[in-house]
């Protein structure tokens, strides 16, 4: 961290009778949130490039939590942490742009599956290239070392919470 960023993150006691609010600005979530943003808006603009521009952010919040083999719904709202309603509108969305598509449950008649479509599977394979650009550029502006040690420590902090049932 350099020197400026590492003063602003190491929090001192507020004055006696002062509540502060340098906290709001330095805090690993927020930092956490803008890095997240930062990512995102550089795939998206990645995907744009290379003639995906018909999805916003939101979308991914459903794409990031389907499985290959299809997902129920009520799960893919669960993994976003959004309602069955609001995941719903992304579904819709997802199929009117042909990249998903509700398909009944082979293990429950009742149920329905959402599934990538074959063009869903070419822009899940065009985010995937993107992110790793994405990635490649965050290395190349932090360095090996750091990112090599930001994965490794992301990957032990949200473990539990990766859902997602591909292989990996």
């Amino acid at each position: 961290m350099p020197p400026d960023m590492t003063a602003r993150y190491q929090r001192k006691a507020p004055p006696a009778g002062q509540a502060g609010t340098a906290w709001r600005h330095a805090n690993i979530g927020r930092l956490l949130n803008n890095a997240v943003r930062r990512f995102e808006a550089r795939v998206l603009e990645l995907m744009a490039a290379s003639g995906h521009g018909e999805t916003r952010i939101a979308h991914v919040s459903l794409t990031r939590n389907l499985d290959v083999e299809g997902t129920r719904l009520t799960e893919l709202a669960r993994r976003a942490s959004m309602s069955k309603q609001a995941m719903g509108e992304l579904v819709d969305q997802c199929a009117e742009l042909g990249l998903v598509a509700r398909e009944a449950d082979p293990h429950d008649g009742r149920a329905r599956v959402v599934r990538f479509t074959p063009a869903g599977l070419k822009w899940l394979a065009a985010f995937g290239d993107a992110v790793d650009v994405a990635e490649a550029e965050m290395r190349k502006q932090l360095g090996k070392a750091a990112m090599e040690a930001i994965v490794q420590g992301l990957s032990v902090y949200g473990a539990q919470f990766d859902t997602l049932e591909d292989a990996r």
